[in-house]
């Protein structure tokens, strides 16, 4: 009797203690991420982003959230981040959600579009006018969840090797821009194309193309397209680029419930960061640009072109919005979203410019 009282003893004493190492053992488990960036191994803004949010996401966790980021050096996929994701090849990728456009068109939408909103506008569309929920009803088809990740601001026009200052002088165009833009030049007779970034330089410096955007001088500076196209238009086509953060949905659901949200809270400081970081090494390399090449010639389009963007623009939208019902109802968020948001935007900054330049 002695002994089995003993034995029962010792099963209650076992039972507790693994009651009580439960919880710390759940606690000190540690959950490892990998991520794929389309960015060449240290890319600075791009790149930046998704290393800030890896290290938030670790210091806010106390070390239980480790992400793994892989560089496009060494995936060797820039453009297929969105599929490794969606399979489960990487747990995680950083890109931007418009160069899925020829898999899912409506994944366009969530980057930026022409003669749409600015940065401020759009993340208040994203957080608090609908944005993130219709990008939810996109991604989640494909096992994947799609988060705001950067934001460049207002992007610039582009590098030209010859002057724009007609309708005509985009005939047969040859340019490097992807997204709707593109769509917008094809329909006034361009010939867009889009190419990985560290090719960007060769093709215009060889005259593969004869035109390029790629950001603005917050990494145009260190790409050196000064050198080769001495004309830099102002922007037209991306008022407010917000790259991405992807999560593959069945990893997300298997993480802790405060490590989601940790996940959430890393990604969310990290993309506005890097809004804030792009504004300003713009202002510092436009700098350092008009010092060191001063004969670097900033232009704007001509109105007969800015117009005849528009109405091109206006009407694929039509077409697009016709041909799809998601579509449709994306597109009309942000059109509804961007008439209330842009009466605030003009009498607030835009009013304050203005009284500045009188």
């Amino acid at each position: 009797m002695l002994k089995l009282n003993f034995a029962k003893k010792l099963v209650t004493l076992a039972a507790c203690a693994t009651m009580l190492a439960s919880p710390l053992m759940a606690a000190e488990k540690v959950y490892r991420l990998k991520l794929a960036e389309t960015w060449p191994t240290n890319f600075p803004v791009f790149g930046d982003a998704p290393k800030n949010m890896a290290a938030l996401a670790e210091k806010m966790s106390n070390g239980r959230l480790k992400i793994t980021i892989d560089s496009k050096n060494k995936h060797k996929a820039p453009f297929g981040v969105f599929d490794m994701v969606r399979a489960g090849q990487y747990d995680m990728g950083h890109s931007a959600s418009y160069y899925w456009k020829g898999k899912v068109p409506n994944t366009l939408y969530f980057t930026t579009m022409p003669f749409g909103m600015t940065a401020p506008e759009q993340y208040a569309w994203f957080y608090h006018g609908g944005g993130q929920e219709l990008m939810d009803e996109v991604y989640d088809k494909y096992n994947i969840m799609s988060f705001p990740g950067g934001n460049t601001g207002n992007q610039m026009g582009g590098w030209f090797q010859k002057e724009i200052n007609s309708l005509d002088d985009l005939q047969g165009l040859k340019m490097r821009i992807p997204g709707f833009a593109g769509e917008v030049l094809a329909k006034l007779g361009a010939k867009p194309t889009n190419i990985p970034p560290g090719e960007l330089y060769t093709a215009l410096e060889r005259r593969t193309i004869d035109a390029l955007e790629w950001v603005g001088p917050s990494l145009d500076l260190r790409m050196g397209f000064h050198k080769i196209a001495p004309y830099y238009y102002t922007g037209w086509h991306e008022p407010a680029t917000e790259l991405q953060f992807m999560i593959n949905k069945k990893k997300f659901n298997s993480l802790p419930e405060d490590l989601q949200q940790i996940l959430k809270t890393a990604m969310r400081t990290a993309a506005y960061d890097m809004y804030i970081q792009s504004y300003h090494m713009s202002s510092e390399n436009w700098a350092t640009m008009k010092q060191e090449f001063p004969n670097i010639q900033v232009k704007s389009f001509p109105p007969e072109v800015i117009a005849a963007m528009r109405q091109a623009n206006d009407e694929l939208l039509a077409e697009k919005a016709e041909a799809d019902p998601l579509a449709k109802k994306i597109l009309e968020s942000q059109t509804e979203y961007m008439k209330k948001v842009r009466v605030w935007t003009d009498i607030s900054d835009k009013a304050y410019l203005d009284n500045l330049s009188n």
